[in-house]
């Protein structure tokens, strides 16, 4: 019998949420045939069967999560070249339904020795990965032997899981992770029971959402922020662009956007403002300068914010950024996107502008140290050469870490690109 475990889908990813089965019990499949999609917090990908057999058992339903190498699938290499047990249209829709919630927990009830690891629902193992915990040396009080949250609690306390659940001291929820973190002050506590003053619905926070909640979490909370405000005069870049648009509709990048510019003009400031492409080390006290320019565009999923990256976009023409930026939103609305897609940014920009609203301070996208946040394109009154005209302004937002740069430098790398973006030509002769 072969356990199938979750595979390393990639750096920093520890868990996958099950999308959609190709396969139920009884299935034979062949090595390398579509088994299981799994939505991470980074994409969603298809894993094949590592080797043929006869499919036993599935050891989570869809919308379970689960941790790399966490047993998901039980596989018999000596039914390879059985007939199929069904071949009935209820047997292959059950493939793309939710697994029979008796059969995963019948998966996870099996004693430990016939895993050969603690058994533990998917949420347990995060929990115990998140509180720096072997769950394989956590006594189990659980029914049929399965390692609880209170037994995680216990075991870091250091009572050796002699009490039972409901005995301990202090609530569960005190030995959160944030209760752990030795922040002065910070204190997470229930929600109250909002049913009592009328009706309610809930929905899991998952994937790509839930990774987003994470990520600015550890942002706000470990990065002090500053924002440097400013506006720039895109009136001659907007009535080019538009030209330029119409000249070139038909032609790959040719649905130039405000964004493609602005990704030009930060990709060329970066190289005279080091800090803002850089990293900070807490543990080594370093600050780690990247001499690549790799930037991140925001883009509005329907399931949450993700931010593939431009590569050497200092390198590349306005027209191939204005490719990239086509290319990587379609994919990313799409769930498309390679994991490879989303790793490596040194610089991310959020552009609200097609949304609405004036302006808006965005938060860092951790470990980068700045970010650059995009308004709507007004038209305003200005001044200009003692006169009042109207003129397109565009507002713009640096959110950046005050840790290793200043206000000083912020003002600095705004305003030199400001100044490119109200000359095209001189945007245009940027290395």
């Amino acid at each position: 019998m072969y356990e199938f475990r979750l595979p390393d889908l990639g750096e920093g990813i520890h868990e996958g949420e099950i999308l959609r089965w190709h396969v139920a019990p009884g299935d034979v499949v062949s090595e390398d045939d579509p088994l299981v999609a799994v939505e991470t917090d980074k994409a969603a990908v298809t894993i094949p069967s590592p080797r043929a057999g006869r499919i036993v058992s599935l050891g989570a339903a869809v919308g379970d999560r689960v941790g790399v190498g966490d047993v998901i699938t039980l596989i018999d290499a000596a039914g390879a070249h059985a007939p199929p047990a069904r071949t009935d249209k209820a047997a292959s829709a059950e493939r793309t339904a939710t697994p029979s919630r008796t059969e995963a927990e019948a998966i996870r009830r099996l004693p430990a020795a016939v895993w050969g690891r603690a058994v533990a629902t998917p949420a347990t193992r995060r929990r115990a990965r998140e509180m720096k915990i072997d769950i394989n040396q956590v006594p189990p009080t659980g029914a049929d032997g399965r390692v609880t949250p209170d037994d995680l609690t216990r075991f870091a306390r250091g009572n050796g899981g002699t009490q039972r659940p409901g005995q301990a001291d202090r609530p569960a929820a005190a030995a959160s992770p944030a209760a752990g973190t030795g922040i002065p002050f910070l204190d997470i506590e229930e929600l109250p029971d909002f049913e009592q003053w009328g009706p309610v619905e809930r929905e899991p926070l998952r994937s790509i959402r839930r990774k987003v909640a994470r990520k600015m979490t550890t942002s706000m909370i470990l990065v002090p922020h500053v924002a440097h405000m400013d506006e720039a005069d895109v009136t001659f870049l907007e009535e080019f662009r538009l030209r330029e648009r119409e000249n070139r509709k038909d032609q790959p990048g040719g649905r130039l956007t405000l964004l493609a510019f602005v990704v030009k003009a930060v990709s060329a400031g970066l190289r005279a403002a080091p800090s803002f492409n850089a990293s900070l080390d807490p543990f080594r006290e370093e600050i780690v300068y990247k001499k690549y320019y790799h930037v991140g565009i925001a883009v509005d999923t329907g399931k949450g914010l993700v931010v593939p990256v431009i590569r050497n976009a200092d390198h590349k023409t306005i027209l191939e950024i204005a490719q990239d930026i086509e290319s990587l939103a379609t994919r990313a609305r799409a769930g498309t996107l390679d994991v490879a897609d989303l790793r490596g940014g040194t610089f991310t920009i959020t552009n609200v502008g097609p949304l609405g609203g004036t302006a808006l301070i965005p938060t860092i996208n951790y470990p980068e140290v700045a970010i650059l946040g995009m308004g709507r394109v007004q038209e305003k009154p200005v001044v200009r050469n003692g006169q009042i005209v109207i003129r397109k302004m565009l507002p713009l937002t640096l959110a950046f870490d005050h840790r290793i740069a200043d206000g000083a430098d912020a003002a600095r790398f705004v305003t030199e690109m400001a100044r490119q973006l109200e000359d095209p030509t001189r945007l245009l002769l940027v290395a």
